[in-house]
């Protein structure tokens, strides 16, 4: 990825895809959140298997002003949909839970 042509911009992307370990859930949660919707990335999915002790996944979109709307939110085992441009559907089923 260091070579010439294989890199992005930040600009470029279009979703960023944020998994949560213990020690930083709450990292990725608050201050990452906070940061990619000042840098305004249109689509931010924090998949959080230690949110509240039920795992859950949520897609935050419509940056503005530094602050994410939360686009949905399910627990594990459920479906989340991204929009467009991806227009694609994750199972979180398939998400390991430990």
């Amino acid at each position: 990825m260091r070579e010439a042509g294989h890199g992005l911009a930040a600009a470029e992307a279009e979703l960023v895809v944020e998994i949560t370990s213990q020690g930083n859930a709450n990292h990725d949660g608050v201050v990452k959140l906070q940061g990619h919707a000042t840098a305004g990335m249109p689509l931010y999915l924090l998949i959080d298997r230690w949110h509240a002790g039920r795992p859950t996944a949520t897609l935050y979109g419509e940056p503005e002003n530094g602050l994410y709307r939360v686009l949905d939110v399910v627990e594990f085992g459920r479906e989340i949909h991204l929009p467009a441009p991806f227009d694609l559907t994750l199972d979180t089923a398939e998400f390991p839970v430990s």
